[in-house]
This record gives C-alpha cells, structure tokens and sequence, in this order.
C-alpha cells in the first residue's frame, strides 16, 4: 500500500482508465459535522465527507459532504459514477448541489442509499434541494442521467469487478457502512459510527481482513465521556480509542482516522494521530488529497 498525502490531479478525461492492482482511495473531504476551512486546518482539510474509490474503470463515491464540490471540479463532465451514501445527516448530503457533473446530461450517476422513516434515497436527495432551504430545485437542475436504488445490510451490489456491501452501525436515525473488494483487495468505509453496542462485534466481523479501515475517529474518549468539555455520548460518533480496537480485533490491514472533529486544528490531530500511532505505527489521518492504493 502507498500513501501520498495532500496530491492532486486532473485525469485527461472524466473516464481516463486507470490500471490498478486494487482499489485506489482519494479523499475529498475528510471533516465530519460542518466545514472548517482556514489555516488552522490547512494540512488535513477542511471539507465534510466525501471519498473516492476508484475500481478500474468503475468510480464509486461514498457521501456527498462539501468534498464533492471539487471531485467534480477535478474531473469535469461527463462523469459516470455510482454513490453510496451512508446516511442523511447535512454534513453527508450538503455538497450534492454544487456537483457539476450533475448538470450535464452526459453524466451517468446512480445514487445509492438506505429507506429510512418511509421515505427512499430519492425522496430525501430530492427533499433536500427545495426552497425556502435551497433556491431551485433538483428537478429544475439536474440533467444528468440519474437512477436511484436502495441499499440496507447484507446487500451485494456488483459493480463491474467490484462488490460493494453493506452494514448498519449505530447512529442517530440509521446509518450504513460499506465495504468494498477488489481484486482481492478490500476497504471498509466505517463513518458516523458509534461504539457500545451489539453493532461493535459487527463491525468488526464486518471489517474482518480488510486492507484499510476508513473509521470514524471523531473524539477521545476523554472527550466522548465528558471528562474533557461536554459529553458526547448519544451523537453518533466514536473515538480514536475504539477505532484502535476494532482495528485490532478485525485484524485490518491499515487504520485511517476519519470524521475528523471540525475544532480539532492541524497540530491537534498531529498529536491525535501520534497516539494512535504508539498502538498501530502504520496508521494515517485521513487528509484532502491524500491518495491511496491497495
């Protein structure tokens, strides 16, 4: 596995074929709850989530945070995509409107996503682009070729040579973690994941041999119990202790830290990710631009 932190570059085309052995992994937004640009974060980003799997010619989106704004930017359109989204909390959904390839009708996209109180991943990627909350409507905009197909645990979703699976974790209102294989290699895409529950052993079975674990690395434990500020407990999220652990318990390839909390500057998580690294020494922080290949 390589790890090139912070690299950006623009294909030939929206569609360039890559050859990889596995999946290749870029982050566009790596910041969990509400955007935090500025200097202070700089270095890791300050973009909510969004992460690129590529899988030979297949590219596959998990999440539609702010970081998607430039994914599109990068490529350009037309863009073929297939996008999972693991919930529908505004940091995972807010980047959509500004995804340009959504306004070509070249473009090819098929969103994927868990039925959550009656209503389909269209309903709510619909619902959330509609005034007094937004100025035009997805209807009114988008004129990519777009399908929409619901996902919950235990589905198999064939994608080219690819398979994407999926598992409930516990968070407010549901939410669905993702594995995807690859030619032979795998990548478990773990956000908004709270520890203290049944759903910990089903993670880690779920997460079981994977060659990177994207988790969910938002506080301390100290912060989580309330130790340090405010309790956290019930938000949804997890710590850096627990991602150790249920990286350790699946026997996982390479742990990276995600969802990182947005007042946590560069030089704090530099601290963060040096703890982590007295258990695991190989294991990263997520950071924007940041390239990995399996």
């Amino acid at each position: 596995m390589s790890s090139s932190p912070r690299k950006t570059r623009k294909p030939k085309s929206a569609d360039a074929k890559r050859t990889t052995v596995g999946p290749e992994i870029r982050f566009w937004g790596v910041r969990g709850s509400i955007p935090s640009p500025g200097p202070a974060t700089a270095k890791y980003g300050g973009n909510t989530p969004c992460v690129e799997v590529r899988c030979g010619d297949e590219l596959i989106i998990f999440d539609l945070g702010t970081g998607v704004r430039g994914l599109g930017d990068t490529y350009g359109a037309p863009l073929s995509a297939s996008i999972f989204v693991s919930h529908y909390h505004y940091d995972h959904l807010q980047g959509l409107p500004f995804f340009t390839p959504m306004f070509n009708p070249g473009s090819k996209v098929v969103f994927y996503g868990p039925s959550r109180g009656g209503r389909t991943v269209r309903d709510v990627i619909v619902a959330q682009m509609q005034q007094p909350f937004f100025p035009v409507t997805a209807e009114m905009v988008f004129r990519a070729q777009v399908d929409y197909r619901a996902v919950a645990e235990g589905d198999r979703i064939q994608l080219g040579d690819a398979v994407v699976t999926a598992l409930e974790v516990k968070h407010p209102g549901g939410n669905l973690a993702y594995r995807v294989h690859y030619r032979n290699k795998s990548v478990v895409y773990a956000t908004d994941a709270e520890h203290g529950s049944d759903r910990d052993s089903k993670l880690i079975e779920f997460a079981r041999g994977a060659d990177l674990l994207i988790f969910d690395a938002m506080y301390s434990e100290e912060e989580y119990t309330g130790v340090a500020g405010p309790p956290k407990i019930g938000w949804g999220h997890s710590t850096w202790e627990q991602a150790i652990k249920t990286a350790d318990g699946a026997g996982v390839g390479t742990l990276c830290l995600f969802h990182h909390d947005p007042t946590r500057n560069d030089a704090a998580l530099d601290k963060l990710l040096g703890k982590v690294r007295k258990h695991r020494k190989d294991a990263i922080a997520a950071a924007e631009g940041q390239i990995i290949k399996l």
